[in-house]
C-alpha cells in the first residue's frame, strides 16, 4: 500500500465536505414563527439540495480511494473534483428557486444557518479545486 501525504488542497476539500455535511443537516429554510401559522421548516433533503450532500459523501469518498488501493487511482485527479464541486453548486442553486416564489424571508441567514452554511463550504471547496489544479501530478 503506498502512503502519500494528502496535501493541502486534499486537506481543505475535505474540510469543505465537512461543512457541506453539516449545513445540509441544519434547517435551509425557516417560516412561520410569530405569525400564528404553523412553522415551516426545510432541510437540504427536501429539494435538490441533497445533491450536496451527495457530493459532500462522495468527496469523501475520492479522497479516501487512493489509500484503498496499492497503485495510485486515476479517478484522483483535479477534474473529479472539479465536476464534484460543478454539481454541489448546481443543487445549491436550484434548491431556493421555488422556495424564493413563496417565501423569500425564510432564507435570512437568522432563518437559513444550513444554506449558508453549505454557500461557505462550496466557496472552501471552490478554493481547494483551485489548489488541486496548482499541485503536481499524482502517480
Amino acid at each position: 500500500m503506498h502512503r502519500r501525504p494528502l496535501g493541502r488542497a486534499r486537506i481543505l476539500v475535505l474540510a469543505a465536505a465537512a461543512i457541506l455535511v453539516v449545513g445540509c443537516l441544519l434547517p435551509w429554510y425557516r417560516a412561520g414563527e410569530g405569525l400564528g401559522l404553523p412553522p415551516v421548516e426545510l432541510r437540504a433533503f427536501d429539494g435538490a439540495g441533497i445533491v450536496v450532500f451527495l457530493v459532500a459523501l462522495a468527496t469523501i469518498a475520492l479522497v479516501a480511494l487512493p489509500y484503498a488501493s496499492d497503485r495510485p487511482v486515476p479517478l484522483d485527479r483535479p477534474a473529479s473534483y472539479l465536476v464534484l464541486f460543478l454539481v454541489g453548486a448546481a443543487g445549491a442553486i436550484l434548491w431556493p428557486i421555488d422556495v424564493l416564489a413563496t417565501y423569500p424571508a425564510g432564507l435570512l441567514p437568522d432563518r437559513a444557518p444550513g444554506y449558508w452554511l453549505a454557500w461557505l463550504g462550496l466557496a472552501i471547496y471552490a478554493r481547494a479545486v483551485y489548489e488541486c489544479f496548482g499541485e503536481p501530478p499524482r502517480g
